[in-house]
């Protein structure tokens, strides 16, 4: 396995918490409210950005860049992996399916059934807005494996398995439940007060690309998490 590159805190790329580091990836934290890359709407500094500033080492004309495999949306936080090169990408895209990916959530209200998966077929309006049909042919298989490991507060505490990786998967599918993800203003209540999403990518583990590794990485629990239910234990992958 290529060694991790050691880099000093003070050339840590600001806000963008560094978990692994070598000549074919990064995997990074994502905090909530940072875009995971630019849209045509949306040009704001984003993870990709920083990153790709952050392997040029300040010069503008370097060739060095990163590249994107997956997104967290904006208020999520959490895990985030960059590929080193295109090769890479392409790599560890095409071996997207095998890749786990663990989710810590908070919703509202206590769930029946404390385990189980929510699954239904995903589309998108033109309004952007991401819910289930009943028709197979116009949505895309979705499958969230959810467990809940906490009920405090009025508030229940998930871990979620993600099964499949669509467009705001988790949050839709548990709003339909009649459990929306606190903070949720798309998908949630119109009243809620909570100006943070409580969803967090807990963990990624996956095929290194080159040397054909299996790695886990995780990112610690949000204090924001705290706040709302207290400690837990955080169950071992």
């Amino acid at each position: 396995m290529p060694s991790p590159q050691r880099t000093p805190a003070k050339h840590q790329p600001k806000g963008l918490p560094i978990l692994h580091e070598d000549r074919d990836i990064i995997v990074v934290v994502k905090p909530s409210g940072l875009l995971t890359m630019g849209t045509d709407r949306d040009k704001t500094r984003t993870a990709h950005t920083i990153l790709n500033e952050y392997v040029r080492k300040g010069d503008p004309h370097s060739r060095n860049r990163v590249f994107i495999v997956h997104r967290l949306d904006r208020e999520t936080s959490g895990t985030l992996l960059f590929a080193r090169s295109e090769a890479a990408k392409n790599f560890l895209q095409e071996q997207w399916q095998s890749t786990e990916k663990h989710y810590f959530t908070i919703v509202h209200g206590t769930l029946v059934e404390k385990s189980g998966t929510i699954s239904s077929y995903l589309t998108e309006n033109s309004a952007f807005n991401v819910y289930s049909t009943p028709d197979p042919t116009c949505g895309k298989l979705s499958r969230t494996e959810y467990t809940v490991l906490k009920e405090a507060k009025g508030f229940s505490l998930l871990d979620i398995h993600l099964l499949t990786g669509r467009k705001h998967q988790i949050r839709v599918h548990l709003s339909e439940k009649g459990h929306p993800v606190v903070g949720d203003k798309k998908y949630g209540k119109a009243s809620d007060a909570y100006g943070t999403l409580a969803l967090h990518a807990r963990s990624l583990s996956f095929t290194h690309p080159v040397n054909g590794r299996r790695m886990t990485f995780e990112a610690a629990v949000p204090e924001f998490f705290i706040r709302l239910v207290g400690a837990f234990q955080v169950p071992v992958i």
